[in-house]
């Protein structure tokens, strides 16, 4: 997908503030309220300039407190079934105690990874009757408009 310049800039600091919480927290486990701090101004950014992100860094983002979720650090992370073939992923956050379900199916493709979502793979369907209208029409326009061109010039 084709990102304009500025587009371009925000998204460069939304990164660079989810990797500064990433740092923060495994430099020093403690430092929660700094990682949130973070993770907090990169959500408020997105939002002001209205930028969608991508779903594995939305999925590591507590909806409630804003937390950065790292299993073992601020998060528990429990795998849970429902049937015998349904699985899910529970993640809770420890800060705020905020529960996050997500289905494990392994056959599951995020429509942003299928090629027809990609909007330079995609091809124009080519229009033979719509061109070769165009090439007509165009030289018939020219035509007659030289020669009106043509008599005025010779008139005057």
């Amino acid at each position: 997908m084709a990102l304009h310049l500025k587009d371009k800039e925000a998204y460069q600091r939304l990164n660079y503030l989810y990797q500064a919480a990433h740092c923060v927290l495994s430099q020093n486990p403690e430092n929660v309220e700094l990682a949130r701090f973070y993770c907090f101004t990169q959500r408020t950014i997105a939002r002001r300039l209205v930028l969608r992100q991508d779903p594995s860094v939305k999925r590591t983002l507590c909806k409630k407190c804003c937390s950065l979720l790292i299993p073992g650090v601020t998060a528990t992370t429990r795998q849970r079934r429902k049937n015998s073939k349904t699985r899910f992923t529970v993640i809770r956050c420890l800060s705020c105690g905020q529960t996050n379900t997500l289905l494990n199916n392994p056959d599951y493709c995020l429509w942003v990874d299928h090629p027809e979502a990609q909007l330079e793979q995609q091809k124009p369907a080519p229009n033979t009757s719509s061109e070769t209208q165009t090439k007509d029409t165009k030289p018939e326009v020219s035509q007659s408009s030289k020669p009106s061109t043509e008599k005025s010039s010779v008139s005057t």
